[in-house]
């Protein structure tokens, strides 16, 4: 990694792991730790925010230059040189959780009991930056995590789907971001690096049913970009059959600043009625919201989160 690189992720919170992995606590912790309130995917699916590592192992890795993306783009690579083992990226990366919010204890705000659990934490949400997908040893890394009693939840752009089909370990929860209606809306809002990324994104909504794990397909929306085109969403979200949808804002934070503006960020109100227009296209039914986040989730009715317990 550029000594640049490194140095402005660790200003904006970043942990770096190793050469090309990262750790950085969510938003979402800090609220859980000192006010109670959880994050989504606690309330939707039965995650313990506090226990949550969000990490990634591509951290300037990707396939795309995503307008919305969070991200310092200006370094980005489509590979990972010299790729570290699975065990010791996932070894470090506790510790770096550790040691961001080691601080946190002395704060009176934060709650104590919470804090201790937060010390072992048992869910890893593999995303943060980056495609994961391109890391060589995915698999591996989920079976080291699985080994240590971690839940996971993977998040894929979908182009890269030869990486996918050779997990020969499954994340508990598997995601698919799916920015974009068309092709030619993917190309204005995702800003594919390689000509094939639309065709490699059908080629995993396709096979997406096989996966013997939970499944979600998830839609970033943006306001003026890719909101909208329900019907054409549904289509798209009908190859892939999956078990929830989710609808969910942008959000105007990290290197987005630079590409966008607040205006950008559809309200819950605008995330609410696409919901209910996806609904009626798949027949899937909206059974969670979270108006802080700015998400909707939709069911297919095969599993409910309350029935598959993490």
């Amino acid at each position: 990694m550029e000594p640049e690189h490194a140095a402005l992720l660790k200003k904006q919170g970043y942990a770096l792991v190793g050469r090309h992995s990262a750790v950085k606590l969510c938003h979402w912790m800090r609220q859980k730790l000192f006010y109670g309130r959880p994050c989504y995917k606690e309330a939707f699916y039965g995650i313990q925010t506090h226990r949550c590592l969000q990490m990634t192992p591509a951290v300037y890795s990707c396939t795309q230059m995503c307008v919305f993306c969070w991200r310092n783009q200006q370094f980005t690579k489509q590979g990972i040189e010299k790729p570290e083992e699975p065990e010791k990226i996932v070894e470090e990366s506790i510790m770096a959780q550790r040691k961001l919010i080691s601080g946190f204890k002395g704060d009176g705000r934060c709650n104590l009991g919470l804090w201790k659990d937060a010390q072992h934490p048992n869910q890893v949400a593999i995303s943060l930056a980056g495609e994961p997908t391109l890391y060589p040893y995915l698999g591996d890394l989920i079976e080291c995590f699985k080994n240590r009693g971690f839940t996971t939840f993977l998040v894929t752009n979908g182009t890269v789907p030869e990486a996918l089909e050779a997990l020969d370990c499954l994340p508990t929860q598997l995601y698919v971001t799916v920015a974009a209606p068309s092709e030619e809306v993917y190309r204005n809002a995702c800003l594919p690096l390689r000509k094939e990324n639309w065709t490699k994104l059908q080629e995993t909504l396709k096979f997406f049913p096989s996966f013997n794990c939970r499944k979600v397909v998830r839609h970033t929306l943006v306001r003026n970009w890719n909101l909208g085109w329900a019907k054409d969403y549904a289509k798209l979200d009908m190859l892939a059959e999956p078990d929830f949808i989710e609808a969910k804002a942008f959000v105007f934070v990290g290197g987005s600043r630079n590409r966008l503006n607040i205006d950008c960020m559809p309200s819950h109100s605008e995330i609410l009625e696409f919901a209910a227009e996806l609904g009626k296209e798949t027949g899937y039914e909206l059974i969670g919201e979270k108006g802080d986040s700015r998400v909707a989730l939709l069911s297919g009715g095969r599993v409910h989160p309350k029935i598959q317990n993490l």
